[in-house]
């Protein structure tokens, strides 16, 4: 894949289906030659306000999703995946996470529709994060950080834990989830991160891909308290950042920032040359991202009249809520005050938090 996605490999969408399969199809695609599979397109069909919906294994758990496919083949064997894909029971596709050069975006040409979602800023590292650090801060933006340390440190003992291993994620998902928690506490949170399935979940998908040495979760503690975790990916080079979080009792002391540079110098230490922030461009990313590779929503393929009916209503309320999202004042109103309401109607409609 041009931007290889860990929400991909069997053992995070194994444990996905596992824990979020109930209600729903697979429609999983498979290309071999001599024997020997060299393509897949891994879908799944769940029905949605009375119609089908094909959507990728992972839900919205599925960033740079796409069509995979072995070194050495040609568009030809995606076109024929999405091709066979496109005859499938179900009345439209809604894709969550499709990459610019999307492969199944390209095959499937203009029965697809793609709407920008997330901006998901990308930092290099060709000379190691150091020198990345110091060329993209200002040194009075560095001590600022260093300042942030130091009260944090006069506080306590401050310790900074990496797991990696299947025995240490499990411990640090439980600070993980505490720490989500408190961040949250109040305010509208959209994942299902501490969700009980979701916790269910994370702990079934670290221990699947801790055996490929994949996950990371970063841990800062202030006399073994935790303050702060960053949990993320390695794979193919690059450090694909998932989930974070604080102790709100410490904001002050900007607990998440020190953390993330402490994961990023983690990432860079073994070898990362690539940071895939993924989400939203918030302000520490803008000052460190060299650009975006924006995320898309791939709505349509739509095999009845109904499910051309709902895509281009789907395709509109994107695109609405985009709008909202920029300004000020109405994102406050969509994004805070209707979020609670959002999120019963998705859950009563879809059965899933996270989807």
């Amino acid at each position: 894949m041009p931007r290889p996605s860990p929400f991909q490999l069997h053992g995070w969408i194994l444990a996905w289906w596992r824990h979020y399969g109930e209600g729903r199809r697979l429609a999983v695609e498979v290309a071999r030659r001599d024997g020997r599979l060299v393509g897949a397109l891994a879908l799944h069909v769940r029905r949605r306000g009375g119609l089908r919906v094909a959507t990728f294994l992972g839900g919205k758990q599925s960033a740079l999703a796409d069509v995979l496919l072995a070194e050495g083949e040609g568009p030809d064997t995606a076109e024929q995946l999405v091709q066979r894909a496109a005859r499938g029971r179900y009345d439209l596709v809604d894709l969550f996470g499709l990459g610019g050069t999307s492969r199944l975006a390209a095959a499937a040409g203009r029965r697809l529709h793609l709407i920008e979602r997330v901006e998901a800023p990308v930092l290099d590292l060709p000379g190691g994060w150091e020198a990345v650090y110091t060329a993209k801060t200002s040194s009075k933006k560095r001590n600022l950080h260093r300042r942030r340390r130091r009260q944090l440190g006069e506080l306590g003992t401050l310790e900074i834990d990496l797991a990696r291993s299947a025995e240490e994620l499990d411990r640090a998902l439980d600070d993980a989830f505490a720490l989500h928690r408190m961040r949250w506490e109040g305010r509208p949170d959209t994942s299902d991160f501490g969700t009980p399935v979701g916790m269910r979940f994370h702990r079934d998908a670290t221990r699947a891909l801790a055996a490929i040495d994949v996950p990371r979760i970063v841990t800062l503690r202030l006399d073994g308290r935790a303050l702060a975790f960053h949990y993320y990916f390695v794979l193919a080079g690059s450090m694909y950042v998932y989930r974070l979080a604080f102790d709100p009792e410490f904001a002050r002391f900007s607990p998440g920032l020190v953390n993330t540079l402490d994961a990023i110098a983690a990432a860079d230490a073994e070898g990362v040359t690539r940071v895939e922030f993924l989400g939203a461009n918030e302000r520490y990313k803008r000052e460190l991202a060299d650009r975006y590779e924006p995320l898309h929503q791939g709505v349509g393929m739509a095999r009845t009249p109904a499910g051309h009916l709902v895509s281009a209503v789907r395709r509109g309320a994107i695109v609405t809520r985009r709008s909202l999202r920029r300004s000020d004042t109405l994102r406050r109103v969509y994004v805070d005050g209707l979020a609670p309401l959002r999120r019963r109607l998705s859950r009563r409609s879809s059965g899933e938090a996270a989807d």
